[in-house]
């Protein structure tokens, strides 16, 4: 296992990271992902762990808590040996405090997540999403206070805009308060716009990028292919109207491209698809999920090999898109890339 500095932080996180959201899934959309529970959480692990990954990824709005709660059970006894990566921010009840990241909202689901995972302390907290309700000022002062608390010990986000990291970073910078490490990201060879702007400002600002999503919500396993119908155990089925949209049309031109490569490297459409993620800019670790051990095992399999230059520019060009403005000019004309090469 590769280990890589978490943005511009010194701590070491695995290239490959574990999602939970199949740790005790209820509802259509955590439901459909997976319904592992403790025993199951357990095994793979055990799995994981073997492999030199020890950082998990969970959420309470995952299941309603739930997979927090089946994590901290899964770890117990050995809790000095992982990284817990946990988020909060989304709504977890109809009432008007229970979303958003309010001071009285942060300590109180912060406070709840350590008893759902059974542990003092967070490695990694972020943001699940921005909350234009309440000063950033609010915000940030009051994760300073739990990092200074011991119960928090990096802070980051997910799913924020390049404004809304920016505007953070330099409050934080202005007030000496913690900073933002991370950014957890949508970032697939079908979905590409984090490189438009979030990519740059993770490079310039040291916010590493944790990818969620690698497989582009399930499309790029290697079970969807031109002409054929979605088969008939795809969670897409049920889940796809919850994930990002995917052009069909690139869909496949990925694809394509991906099915040619696995023949040559002879990994799976999967393991192609990762590994060209390990390589990009910024990338601090990609998460990978998995219901049962045969997926885990493979999505494992990754890692230890390497694409070639060319095998990757065959990916970059069956997977790239126009960028949307003010971001094309300084793709497509000389004058405006010299002045800012890409970050890609």
């Amino acid at each position: 296992m590769e280990y890589r500095n978490l943005g511009a932080s010194g701590l070491k996180v695995p290239v490959l990271s574990f999602g939970t959201g199949t740790f005790g899934g209820t509802g259509p959309l955590f439901g459909a992902w997976g319904t592992t529970d403790a025993n199951e959480a357990r095994r793979l692990i055990d799995i994981c762990l073997d492999a030199g990954l020890n950082l998990f990824d969970t959420a309470d709005v995952y299941s309603d808590g739930a997979s927090e709660t089946v994590l901290g059970e899964a770890i117990r006894g050995r809790r000095d040996g992982v990284l817990i990566s946990t988020k909060t921010a989304l709504p977890m009840g109809e009432g008007p405090s229970d979303a958003g990241t309010s001071r009285a909202r942060l300590i109180r689901t912060v406070d709840a997540a350590l008893k759902r995972l059974g542990t003092d302390y967070i490695d990694l907290l972020q943001l699940h999403a921005f909350d234009a309700a309440t000063p950033v000022e609010e915000v940030l002062s009051t994760l300073d206070e739990l990092v200074s608390a011991g119960k928090l010990r990096y802070l980051g986000v997910s799913n924020f805009s390049g404004w809304q990291v920016m505007k953070s970073l330099a409050v934080s910078e202005r007030n000496g308060w913690q900073r933002y490490v991370a950014h957890q990201v949508y970032y697939s060879l079908v979905g590409r716009d984090y490189e438009w702007e979030l990519m740059p400002l993770g490079l310039d600002q040291g916010v590493g990028a944790l990818v969620w999503s690698p497989l582009g919500w399930g499309r790029l396993t290697g079970k969807i292919r031109r002409g054929a119908p979605l088969p008939e155990g795809s969670r897409l089925h049920d889940t796809a109207s919850f994930g990002p949209p995917v052009d069909q049309d690139r869909l496949y031109r990925v694809v394509d491209a991906l099915e040619e490569l696995s023949s040559e490297t002879g990994k799976s459409v999967p393991q192609v698809a990762i590994n060209w993620l390990t390589r990009r800019p910024s990338v601090s670790s990609v998460i990978i999920g998995a219901r049962n051990e045969e997926q885990l095992r493979q999505n494992l399999g990754a890692i230890g090999w390497t694409l070639s230059d060319e095998q990757v520019a065959r990916l970059d060009t069956a997977s790239l898109t126009d960028a949307a403005y003010p971001y094309f000019p300084y793709r497509r004309q000389e004058a405006f890339a010299r002045l800012s090469p890409p970050a890609v």
